[in-house]
């Protein structure tokens, strides 16, 4: 397995605090994928060339991850998306998200509206969603002792769980797909310091505001999310104007990964009904 770019694939824009960087390729109407939380854009490896056949992509590498820059002032990663989308100038988007990028996909849609064409979200509701169900929280007690004790392999070990999630274990999964979340955030934390400031500001009252979102959106998730996931995305899909559910049996928290070939084709399903 590739992971498709390199940093000489990548092209860079000036924000307002530090370049953002990011990966163009194709032609035609604009999609955008926003990755998951401690890796960047290269989690789209699989992605980027069966969407960019027919339509122009733009992988980004949010605030803090890859390539681009650390905030040194607040910001909020929708904003930046819709910098990066008005630097482009080719919109409207259709926003593609994975876990922490389904959520900055919402959060642009409700605080830039006119720069979003359509939402596909996965692994993610909105921004007050908080997993409940014992085996995130126990991993989220475990990455938090593995980063007081700045125990960064430990951090790792803990990190990669995601992806067979519970239920499974690291031998179910491919190993390819654990190595890549492995090193792309072993790159990412290369990039911050212990104490650092956290200069993030979060969009507030997301689900409430929900019903607000007129474009279409796509849930898509993977059938082995904990029940409570799997229920806000319906419940999202719920309340937006036009709102899809999909999920894509026997795979957990990227489906894009585990299963990319059923992932694009039903992305590009939703794409040929906008």
């Amino acid at each position: 397995m590739t992971t498709a770019t390199t940093a000489s694939d990548l092209r860079f824009f000036a924000s307002a605090d530090g370049d953002l960087a990011y990966h163009d390729s194709g032609a035609g109407d604009l999609v955008v994928l926003l990755h998951s939380g401690f890796v960047d854009h290269r989690i789209w490896h699989a992605q980027i060339p069966a969407l960019a056949a027919g339509h122009r992509v733009v992988a980004l590498d949010v605030r803090g991850h890859g390539s681009s820059a650390n905030a040194s002032k607040p910001f909020r990663w929708a904003d930046d998306t819709a910098a990066l989308l008005r630097h482009l100038d080719a919109g409207p988007a259709v926003l593609v998200g994975l876990s922490m990028g389904g959520l900055i996909a919402t959060n642009t849609v409700l605080e830039h509206p006119d720069l979003v064409r359509a939402v596909v979200t996965c692994g993610a509701a909105t921004g007050e969603f908080q997993y409940t169900d014992a085996w995130n929280r126990e991993l989220q007690a475990e990455l938090a002792r593995a980063l007081e004790a700045a125990d960064i392999d430990a951090w790792l070990d803990a990190f990669v769980r995601v992806l067979p999630g519970p239920g499974r274990t690291a031998a179910d999964v491919d190993q390819d797909s654990l190595r890549l979340i492995r090193d792309l955030a072993r790159g990412t934390l290369a990039k911050h310091t212990p104490g650092e400031k956290d200069w993030f500001v979060p969009v507030t009252d997301t689900f409430a505001r929900a019903a607000d979102i007129t474009v279409p959106l796509l849930t898509l998730n993977g059938g082995l999310e904990p029940a409570d996931m799997l229920a806000a995305a319906e419940r999202l899909a719920d309340t937006v104007h036009d709102g899809r559910v999909e999920v894509i049996d026997g795979v957990g928290h990227y489906p894009n990964l585990e299963r990319p070939e059923d992932f694009n084709k039903i992305v590009l399903d939703f794409l040929r009904t906008l």
